[in-house]
């Protein structure tokens, strides 16, 4: 939109008023000009234009080098206005997007929201997890079974944002459809591949472990879908060994299986699951080793599971100078009697 007959004459009379006094309440008068003509899309290469042509009109005398360095200035405007425009847009988009991410993570926290069982007897429970940005490419899900035990599930999609956030969305619904006869560990993940491969773009992978504590015989047993190695905690002998499981990524071969392993569990042993961006964290001094993480759970093992997660996530995110590089889960199952 260019100046109207009303707008131009605006601008020559504050234009010549100031010329004449330099006051600078001319100025101010100058300014709220420029607002109106922002609210009315008036464009910087307009501005310059009818300055020119103004400046004509009062001085029909002006040198020619004067108006030639207007006309540079004009085509350097249009170039600017046409920047600014395009940013401007990009603005509005780039509001647009973030807007509908918060929507989507929203959504996301309530589709995927779990709850910490506490009616286990024999077994303390403590997570965490907070993603890097807003979409979580972390997952974890717990499941109350009928014979007093629970089942827990951890996932990393190799992939981040909101197609990350759907696929989980799509675990998570996946797992509530299987038959209760049927959540042994090995069977989840073998009908979760089988899922992913079929639905899931073949860029992205699902990384995930799947273990169930029966507490009739003090079982832990699990599986692993190329998921990061947790830890586990022998009391007895108080040391930690690397909860080792094989098993491919989620969504490259349907016709995969997956091997089933269990550990006994007694008094005060632990089981620790975390994510890669637990053992992935950087620092200055580089990646922290796995062994950094035990001496960091082994100073807190005073205190209760839940507790324990949280002291570990406040130092690494501390460490990390409180810019997480990636999404952050890390859960401790504690036998209790």
């Amino acid at each position: 939109m260019s100046f109207d007959k009303e707008m131009k004459q605006l601008y020559r009379d504050i234009l010549g008023n100031y010329i004449q006094t330099q006051d600078e309440q001319v100025l101010y008068q100058g300014q709220k000009l420029s607002r109106k003509s922002l609210e009315n899309e008036i464009s910087p290469e307009d501005i310059v234009s009818i300055h020119k042509e103004v400046i004509e009109e009062i001085y029909s005398d002006i040198p020619e080098k004067v108006l030639h360095s207007l006309d540079f200035l004009l085509e350097v405007m249009i170039s600017y206005g046409l920047a600014l425009r395009e940013h401007q847009t990009l603005k509005s988009k780039q509001r647009e997007l973030r807007s509908e991410i918060e929507v989507a993570a929203n959504v996301q926290q309530n589709l995927l929201g779990t709850n910490i069982p506490d009616n286990v007897d024999t077994l303390e429970i403590g997570a965490v997890s907070v993603p890097a940005k807003q979409m979580n490419g972390d997952y974890f899900h717990f499941v109350d079974e009928d014979n007093g035990g629970v089942s827990i599930a951890i996932a990393d999609v190799i992939g981040k944002g909101i197609p990350a956030a759907m696929c989980m969305s799509m675990i998570k619904y996946a797992m509530d459809s299987l038959p209760d006869s049927r959540k042994n560990p090995s069977y989840v993940l073998e009908n979760l591949n089988n899922i992913v491969e079929r639905n899931v773009d073949p860029s992205m992978f699902i990384t995930m472990f799947y273990g169930t504590y029966h507490p009739a015989n003090n079982l832990f047993t699990y599986a692993s879908a190329g998921h990061e190695p947790g830890f586990y905690y022998e009391a007895s002998t108080d040391t930690f060994h690397d909860l080792e499981a094989r098993g491919l990524v989620l969504g490259v071969d349907r016709h995969v299986k997956y091997s089933q392993y269990e550990k006994e569990l007694h008094k005060d042993d632990m089981i620790i699951l975390l994510t890669d961006g637990v053992t992935e964290c950087r620092t200055e001094a580089g990646f922290l080793e796995r062994l950094d993480i035990i001496k960091l759970i082994r100073k807190y093992m005073h205190l209760t599971p839940q507790e324990i997660v949280e002291a570990v996530f406040k130092e690494l995110e501390k460490l990390q100078e409180f810019q997480l590089r990636d999404d952050f889960t890390l859960i401790i199952l504690k036998k209790a009697v």
